[in-house]
């Protein structure tokens, strides 16, 4: 437990909170001059016995549960990024779901910009793997310019998809599915993944790879064969990264490299070099 930056980061999102926007008063006593919420009116508000929420404040409380990690965490605004530093301040690990239902439903509007600026292949989606932005790079991999709605979809069933990713059932369908179900098991109150799901075991061919799939997850640095609408059979090397700020959203970077051929040689690691 890091108790200096938990207390600096819940005080400070406590002070934003005036009683007067909860119906409460502000107290007045002599020495009370801190602003925002008290430590006992954040109790009252949260139905919780008394001192609770000081003991969290003040580092005393080991172990916190959940539920008033959570609870406090609304009540006092905080965003993903926040509730992920509440986490990792109290309990040294990351929540397990995201603070708000909407997280990785939506990212920042420069996010489109900054696609628009990669100069390869480039897209994100979001928690769902519905299409949230891409460049026109990523746009031109596909026939006639038709970009899914939703990738995970079309990666699982579009009979279009088996056409360009080269060798569909043994090189994509194996890597991609296992993401499906790890995806679910996260939340399986994501509707849109158990229509997928539902979809996926309709399916003659996908069904079977999707009951045989492995816990094979790895997408960063993976190197599959596929078929550019425009330039060609080649081999494309993924790039995945996380908008901190959405959970679950991924953006995917695409490097393409014409050629039947597999390159032989993987792309090194790469280090910081200290000095």
């Amino acid at each position: 437990m890091d108790k200096p930056a938990l207390r600096s980061l819940l005080r400070e999102r406590r002070a934003l909170i005036t009683p007067e926007s909860h119906g409460l008063s502000r107290p007045t006593r002599q020495g009370r001059r801190a602003p925002g919420l008290s430590q006992a009116q954040i109790d009252q508000i949260l139905h919780r016995a008394p001192d609770t929420y000081g003991r969290l404040e003040s580092g005393r409380y080991p172990n916190p549960p959940a539920d008033l990690l959570q609870d406090v965490a609304r009540l006092l605004g905080m965003n993903e990024q926040e509730w992920i530093a509440l986490w990792r301040y109290c309990l040294g690990q990351d929540p397990p779901f995201p603070l708000h239902s909407q997280s990785g439903e939506e990212i920042p509007g420069v996010w489109q910009e900054a696609v628009d600026g990669i100069g390869h292949m480039a897209y994100v989606n979001d928690r769902s793997w519905n299409l949230l932005a891409h460049n026109q790079r990523w746009t031109e991999m596909f026939p006639g310019g038709r970009v899914p709605q939703n990738t995970m979809r079309w990666m699982a069933l579009d009979p279009a998809a088996r056409e360009t990713l080269t060798d569909w059932e043994h090189s994509w369908a194996p890597l991609v599915l296992p993401q499906l179900r790890a995806a679910l098991a996260a939340d399986p109150t994501d509707e849109t993944l158990a229509q997928i799901e539902k979809e996926v075991l309709e399916d003659p061919l996908a069904s079977g790879i999707y009951n045989r799939a492995s816990s094979y997850l790895h997408l960063d640095g993976d190197e599959r064969p596929l078929n550019h609408a425009a330039q060609g059979p080649g081999w494309v090397t993924m790039c995945a990264a996380q908008p901190m700020a959405a959970p679950g959203a991924r953006m995917i970077i695409l490097v393409f490299h014409a050629g039947e051929k597999r390159r032989h040689t993987r792309a090194p690691m790469l280090r910081a070099r200290l000095q």
